[in-house]
C-alpha cells in the first residue's frame, strides 16, 4: 500500500526535489507551502506522515504540530536548519515524534519515514493482555491507557513509549534501548528524544508530573514503570 505523505516546505525548490526522491522511494507526496496549506491538507488527505518544517512564512512549524495534535496522533516529523537543543527540544514538546536537519539524505530520510510509520502500527510483538500499574491500566492490545476511570489521550510514540516500559515489567529500560525499540535507532539516535518524549509522558499519567509515581528515573541507567 502507498503511504500519504505530506511535505510542508516554503521553498517551492527544496519542495520539488524532496517530492522527487520521496516519490521515487515509493510514497504518494502532497505539499503545502504554509501552516494553513499543512492543516488544510491534513483534513482533506488524512496522511499517514507529516513532513514539517520548522521555518514557515505564515507561523513556525511548532504552532502548526501543535494544531495537528489537537486531533490526530498522525506521525510527525520536524525539519530543523539548526541542530541546537532549542529547535530540537521545542519540536518534541510541541509533539512531534522525531526531527531531521538539513541538509536531507533522501535516502536516509526515507528509512527515517518507515521506522515511524512502522512503529506507528500495531505490533506483533505485543501480547494481547492489559497491564496494570498502581493505577494504571494499560491495553497491549487495544491501545487504551486509563488512570483510573480516565481514559488517557496518548499519541502512539508515546503509547508506543509506555508499553515498552510496561512489558519490562519494572525492570530498568535504557535510553539505548528505548531508541532501538521505540524510535528503531540502534545506538545511533539522539537520547534527548527519549527524554522529552519520557517529559511528555509524564504529564499525562502523572497526577504530579514534578514528582512522578509510575515513570520513574534510574539516575545514569534510564526508566523504569512502577506501580
Amino acid at each position: 500500500m502507498t503511504r500519504q505523505l505530506l511535505l510542508v516546505e516554503d521553498d517551492s525548490r527544496v519542495r520539488r526535489v524532496l517530492r522527487m526522491a520521496l516519490e521515487d522511494e515509493g510514497f504518494h507526496v502532497t505539499e503545502a507551502a504554509d501552516g494553513s496549506q499543512c492543516l488544510s491538507a491534513m483534513r482533506e488527505h488524512s496522511p499517514d506522515v507529516v513532513l514539517l518544517d520548522v521555518m514557515l512564512p505564515d507561523r513556525d512549524g511548532f504552532s502548526v504540530c501543535r494544531e495537528i495534535r489537537k486531533d490526530s496522533d498522525v506521525p510527525v516529523i520536524m525539519v530543523t536548519a539548526r541542530t541546537d537543543s532549542h529547535d530540537v527540544v521545542a519540536g518534541l514538546e510541541a509533539g512531534a515524534d522525531d526531527y531531521v536537519t538539513k541538509p536531507l539524505v533522501s535516502k536516509e530520510l526515507a528509512a527515517r519515514i518507515r521506522a515511524l510509520l512502522r512503529r506507528a502500527e500495531p505490533s506483533l510483538e505485543q501480547h494481547r493482555k492489559r497491564l496494570g500499574f498502581g493505577d494504571l491500566s494499560i491495553g497491549l492490545d487495544d491501545g487504551v491507557v486509563l488512570r483510573g476511570d480516565e481514559e488517557l489521550a496518548l499519541t502512539r510514540t508515546e503509547f508506543r513509549l509506555l508499553a515498552e516500559l510496561a512489558m519490562a515489567d519494572g525492570g530498568i529500560c535504557s535510553r539505548e534501548h528505548l531508541l532501538d525499540r521505540v524510535w528503531g535507532y540502534g545506538y545511533f539516535g539522539d537520547s534527548r528524544i527519549v527524554d522529552v518524549h519520557i517529559r511528555r509522558l509524564r504529564v499525562k499519567v502523572e497526577r504530579d508530573p514534578a514528582n512522578p509515581r509510575h515513570v520513574v528515573t534510574a539516575r545514569g541507567l534510564g526508566y523504569r514503570l512502577v506501580g
